[in-house]
C-alpha cells in the first residue's frame, strides 16, 4: 500500500488498532462500481460481496453513502444479499441514498425517504430550455425523485459540455433554493440541508465509532472528506482513501491513500480486513 499523505502510514496504523470500533463508509459509483456511460448498468465490483463480508467480520460497521437513490444501489449492488452475509457476523449494513436523505439497513429492510421538494419538479420542467441555452440539448437527464442529474458522458465532447452546463445549472438551482453537486461529467441538483459530510457525522454518532475510514472518488465526496478531517482534529483515528481516475483529481490533495479505481478499492479493503484480523487475533 502506498500512502499519499505525510502521515498516511500513521493514520492507517491507528484505524487498524481501532479494529472492531471502526466504521468503514464508501461511495458507490467509481468506488464500489466502475464509472460507465449508462449509470443504470453500473453494477458493483464482482469481488465486493466477498470483500465486504470479510471486512464486516472485523469492524464495527459498514455504510454505503451515495448520491444515487437507495433502491437503485440495492439493486445494482446486490446489497440485500451482502446485508444477509454481514448479519451473520452480528453486524449491520447501512445504505444512505441521495446524499443521506434516504436510509436502508440490513436490519429493517425498507427505504425511509422524505417527499421530493416541489422545486425539483419545477427545475425538471425547465431543463430542456436550460440544456439548449448551454449548447447541450442532448445531455441525458436522470430523475432521482429527491434530485435530478444531468449527464454529459454520452456527448461528443463531454468535458466541454459539462463546463458549459455547470454555470447554467448552478444559477437555475440557486434561484430555486437547491444545491448543486458536480461530479464526473455529471451535474446533480438536489434539496439543500443534507450532504455526505452531515450523513457521515450522523453515522459516527449512531454507531459510537472509535475510528473512521471513508473511500470516495469525486466532488460529491468532498463534504465527507472534510467531515473526516474535522473528526481527525478531535483526535479520532481516521483514514481518507481516494479511488483515483484520470477524470477527477479533487480528492487527491486530501487523501491519505490513493488506489486505482474499484479494483484498487477491493484490494485496499481486503488488506484492511486482514490487518485488523491479525492485529486483534
Amino acid at each position: 500500500m502506498e500512502f499519499s499523505s505525510a502521515d498516511g502510514a500513521e493514520q492507517y496504523a491507528a484505524v487498524v488498532r481501532a479494529g472492531r470500533r471502526l466504521l468503514v463508509a464508501l461511495d458507490f459509483d467509481g468506488t464500489l462500481s466502475p464509472i460507465v456511460d449508462d449509470p443504470a448498468v453500473a453494477h458493483i465490483h464482482p469481488d465486493a460481496g466477498e470483500v465486504l463480508d470479510r471486512l464486516a467480520a472485523e469492524v464495527r460497521s459498514i455504510a454505503v453513502v451515495t448520491g444515487r437513490p437507495a433502491r437503485q444501489v440495492l439493486a445494482l449492488g446486490g446489497l440485500d444479499e451482502v446485508g444477509d452475509a454481514i448479519a451473520e457476523h452480528g453486524r449491520e449494513l447501512v445504505v444512505l441514498g441521495q446524499y443521506g436523505n434516504e436510509r436502508w439497513t440490513s436490519a429493517h429492510r425498507r427505504v425511509v425517504s422524505p417527499k421530493p421538494p416541489p422545486a425539483i419538479s419545477g427545475l425538471i420542467l425547465a431543463l430542456p430550455h436550460l440544456l439548449r441555452r448551454a449548447g447541450a440539448p442532448e445531455a441525458w437527464i436522470e430523475e432521482k425523485g429527491l434530485a435530478v442529474a444531468v449527464h454529459t458522458r454520452r456527448l461528443a465532447d463531454p468535458a466541454a459540455a459539462f463546463e458549459r452546463l455547470l454555470p447554467v445549472l448552478t444559477e437555475a438551482a440557486r434561484e430555486r433554493g437547491l444545491s448543486v453537486e458536480p461530479g464526473r461529467l455529471v451535474v446533480e441538483i438536489r434539496a439543500s440541508g443534507m450532504d455526505k459530510g452531515r450523513a457521515l457525522h450522523a453515522l459516527v454518532s449512531e454507531f459510537e465509532a472509535g475510528a473512521v475510514v471513508f473511500v470516495g472518488d469525486d466532488l460529491g465526496d468532498v463534504p465527507a472528506f472534510e467531515a473526516v478531517l474535522e473528526l481527525r482534529a478531535t483526535g479520532l483515528p481516521t483514514l481518507l482513501v481516494c479511488s483515483g481516475s484520470d477524470e477527477e483529481s479533487a480528492l487527491r490533495a486530501l487523501a491519505d491513500v490513493e488506489v486505482a479505481g474499484p479494483d484498487g478499492v477491493m484490494a485496499f479493503l481486503a488488506e484492511l480486513a486482514e490487518d485488523v484480523r491479525i492485529r486483534h487475533a
